[in-house]
């Protein structure tokens, strides 16, 4: 039978016992060993049956239990100091509280999806970890963090496989009220409620629950509201789910209905408001149009809103390819913004602009929600230096004129968590060697010294530590492969040879992550023979577990799934490697620590940061991968291996794909195996262990997200609090207006001739040091000096005659202009380097509130007329 209504019915903890429930709805338990110890001693085999997860655990504890646990004194003590624990955790100073006055109130950072525990399932992959790891370590840091995201019913979907290897998709529903979350209701007790108008006169309806994230409150919306119709009740069904207008949907509801709900937030709790706001990849981008709208309706125009809007504003880009990136119709969000839908106060032509790819290259009737969040952010980043480097190239159609290097798109490469995602016996071992206090103050915040303590500890406990945590993920693995195959319909009878799956003395590599085809989960078995021959070698073996999901619409990403699962199906190889299904964070904490080796083969440039190998090299876990993302950035071989890149332009897609299989097969086979099996003096592999201290002292502080989020405060929050409280609704007129007057003005600006005259002849060469004094006549078409800066660019000249490496040095106005409107500017070149050698100059606007030269996307250059004879190459 079915029952015809579901609820929830909640324990009614003793009085003694009410501390619990706090420590369950606040998930800095999922990063904290000894708020999980306490829960785990609660109720051991309800602790496992409930997925290590307190609230659930609290709801099926008999209450005889409760009883003798409120009357236990050493219980109490435990419960006790766990709460103090908190309650000092939320309350005290920590990093953000002893920095110098001027950073923001507040920060909301935006993001369609949120990792922060299995026990809260509202993320897919790298991105939503990488925002609940952002939480995390902004909690730890005390940066006052607000995070706003959506609500998924169905989360994202659990993954099973057919007989046949096939992906299947399952959806289980989700009740909030059986989450760590609450929902936020008004003083006089009723739901409190964000609404957005939709053409036809229909309203989009969602409630506002709450997640406790450590000291950061996560707003999560949710429209499955009574008084919602069928379509708009299932806007936030399941995460990535639909497409066309259900996501658009999704997403004005994030943007605009997050915004709403901050405001709502910060009224009832008194919570400061966000000075900063930071969208997350795209999604969120509406956000930005919300604020106008704000300020609109307190007298302020459209362009003198935009600029208050993006001076606080901070956007980051997560894709390296443009097919990564949400584009819409122009004209379904022409309908939803018009008269009869959302923001009508805005004219929808002005939405559009924003949005719309109006430069070469791109595609005019769509609406790309990564160019609006440029457009309407002053601050934006990628998420590693080479991304950043692959992000200005790929938007460099925004600021025409001006070279890649040049777009403002800086990078601030990610990192982890690492209370989240290092084993508790990695912890114990750091703080058995430097105490606990300096072992997490290391985890969290970071400091090199500290991290040199791995130096330290023996040898042996180090290879002792590796064991232990590669016989827990065998025993992980054979749990979770039973499992699988008793769903993909197999009998007891048929699992026998589980019991021989994996050896916990065999080298282990690991690969997990999400299965687009850009990320080559089958690259592998390129070669199948020569696999297994590394599989079953009889001296070095090799062992592999796999892991990973295809988006539910990608047969091509199902059909790489299948081909890896039917090789590990074999009953020759299938004890050396082995496919799990549903790969998500409960398993990935078992799986990070229990590996030798992170294997990424992604090709490169497409992986964007790839955080999955931080969280292993945290754990002693070396990276063998392609030089891509965090890996081209910090790689060092003392710890680790880089693939070979087949980048060639004349290499077809199979011909590169053999090539880098090749090569990674002979680094398996003549360097990872052998300095695995290497041993020496007591039986350990010495230079592998000083690869593991490796890892652990050099990358250990970079790669952790306490190091991110500080940067991010740094150099782009702090940045943007400042320029957001420099523009009062005056200045921000007064710079709209100055940017609409050098717009019209500047078809008329004009580099009309350059001068150069030298310290002594140059004829083609010159010497280190001698000095070129320009003299460079421009038109300003009506501005003034004050307006612009003429600069020139000094750098390396390649064959083609184009500058890299370049420095720039102001020129300066002398006197009034001519009777023809014309001014002179000069100023000295020092030639300072040696080799080819090359200048130009150009025209910038120029103004305080301007975050760089090229944010307004003009410039102007000489003409190749203007230029002869004066910008002379210095060969």
């Amino acid at each position: 039978m079915k029952a015809i209504r579901r609820f929830s019915v909640r324990p009614v903890l003793p009085e003694p016992l009410r501390p619990l429930s706090e420590l369950a709805r606040n998930l800095r338990w999922s990063w904290h060993p000894e708020t999980r110890e306490l829960f785990q001693s609660v109720d051991p085999e309800g602790w496992r049956a409930a997925g290590g997860d307190p609230l659930r655990l609290l709801g099926t504890v008999s209450a005889d239990r409760l009883a003798a646990l409120a009357e236990d004194r050493r219980f109490r003590r435990r419960l006790a100091a766990a709460s103090d624990d908190l309650h000092d955790y939320l309350t005290g100073r920590r990093w953000y509280q002893e920095q110098p006055e001027g950073l923001p109130s507040a920060v909301a950072y935006f993001s369609p999806e949120f990792g922060i525990t299995a026990a809260l399932p509202q993320y897919s992959g790298g991105l939503g970890i990488l925002a609940g790891d952002h939480l995390k370590s902004a909690s730890d840091l005390g940066v006052p963090l607000i995070g706003v995201g959506l609500l998924y019913r169905h989360g994202y979907f659990r993954q099973s496989l057919s007989r046949e290897g096939w992906q299947q998709e399952h959806y289980p529903l989700l009740d909030p009220n059986e989450l760590p979350l609450r929902m936020l209701r008004e003083p006089d007790g009723t739901p409190s409620r964000v609404c957005l108008a939709l053409p036809g006169g229909r309203s989009l309806l969602a409630y506002i629950w709450q997640a406790h994230v450590g000291r950061v409150p996560l707003l999560l919306l949710d429209s499955d509201v009574e008084e919602n119709g069928p379509r708009e009740r299932d806007v936030t069904d399941r995460l990535y789910g639909g497409g066309g207008e259900h996501r658009l949907l999704q997403e004005m509801l994030l943007g605009i209905g997050g915004v709403r709900a901050l405001r709502t937030y910060c009224r009832l709790t008194g919570h400061a408001e966000p000075e900063v706001f930071h969208t997350n990849e795209g999604h969120a981008g509406f956000l930005g149009l919300e604020r106008i709208r704000e300020l609109t309706e307190q007298g302020a125009d459209f362009d003198a809103a935009l600029e208050s809007v993006r001076a606080g504003a901070v956007f980051t880009t997560h894709t390296p390819v443009p097919a990564g990136i949400d584009r819409f119709d122009r004209e379904l969000v022409a309908r939803h913004f018009g008269p009869a839908g959302e923001l009508p106060g805005i004219d929808v032509e002005r939405v559009l602009e924003l949005g719309l790819e109006s430069y070469p290259g791109g595609e005019p009737n769509l609406f790309n929600m990564a160019v609006m969040g440029l457009r309407l952010a002053q601050r934006a980043n990628g998420v590693s230096t080479l991304h950043g480097q692959v992000s200005r190239q790929m938007f460099a159609g925004l600021w025409p004129g001006f070279d890649a290097e040049e777009v403002p798109i800086t990078s601030v490469t990610n990192g982890v968590h690492a209370p989240t995602w290092v084993a508790p016996e990695v912890m114990r071992l750091g703080a058995r060697q430097v105490g606990a206090g300096r072992a997490e103050d290391a985890l969290t915040v970071g400091g090199s010294r500290r991290w040199d303590a791995v130096d330290g500890i023996a040898a042996a406990d180090i290879w002792e530590l590796r064991r232990t945590l590669r016989e827990q993920l065998v025993e992980e693995v054979r749990g979770r492969l039973r499992a699988s195959w008793r769903e993909r319909g197999a009998g007891t009878a048929e699992l026998g040879w589980i019991d021989s799956v994996l050896d916990p003395d065999v080298l282990t590599i690991g690969f997990a992550r999400r299965v687009p085809s850009y990320k080559r989960l089958t690259l592998m078995l390129r070669d199948r023979d020569r696999l297994m021959e590394l599989l079953l070698h009889p001296e070095r073996p090799i062992q592999i577990v796999v892991a990973g999901k295809a988006h539910p619409a990608d047969d091509s990403g199902k059909r790489l799934v299948q081909e890896l699962v039917r090789f590990a199906d074999d009953p020759r190889v299938r004890h050396r490697i082995v496919f799990l299904p549903d790969y998500g964070m409960a398993m990935a904490q078992k799986l990070y620590p229990g590996c030798d080796v992170w294997l990424n083969n992604p090709l490169r440039p497409l992986e964007a940061c790839g955080t999955s190998g931080m969280k292993a090299a945290l754990n002693g876990c070396l990276n063998l991968s392609v030089l891509d993302g965090w890996w081209d950035e910090w790689y060092e071989p003392d710890f680790g291996w880089a693939i070979p890149t087949a980048d060639g332009a004349a290499t077809d897609e199979d011909r590169r794909d053999d090539l880098e299989a090749t090569a990674l097969y002979r680094l398996l086979e003549e360097r990872v195996a052998p300095r695995f099996y290497d041993r020496g003096a007591g039986g350990l592999p010495g230079r592998w262990i000083e690869m593991v201290r490796g890892t652990l002292t050099t990358l250990g502080p970079k790669v952790l997200a306490g190091r991110m989020v500080r940067e991010y405060v740094e150099r782009l929050y702090g940045p943007a609090a400042e320029a957001q409280r420099a523009l009062g609704a005056d200045t921000a007129r007064e710079l709209a207006d100055w940017k609409r007057r050098v717009r019209d003005a500047w078809p008329g600006v004009a580099v009309d001739h350059v001068e150069a005259v030298a310290d002594t002849a140059l004829n083609g060469t010159a010497e280190l040091g001698s000095t070129v004094s320009l003299r460079v006549s421009v038109t300003l078409g009506g501005l003034e000096p004050t307006d612009v800066e003429v600069q020139a660019v000094a750098g390396r000249v390649d064959p083609a005659d184009c500058l890299s490496r370049t420095s720039t040095f102001p020129l300066k106005p002398t006197g009034a202009p001519g009777l023809d409107g014309r001014r002179l500017y000069e100023g000295p070149l020092t030639l300072d380097r040696t080799g080819p050698f090359g200048y130009t100059v150009r025209i910038l606007p120029a103004h305080r509130l301007l975050a760089s030269g090229a944010e307004m996307g003009l410039v102007t250059l000489p003409s190749e007329a203007t230029g002869e004879g004066a910008g002379v190459l210095l060969r």
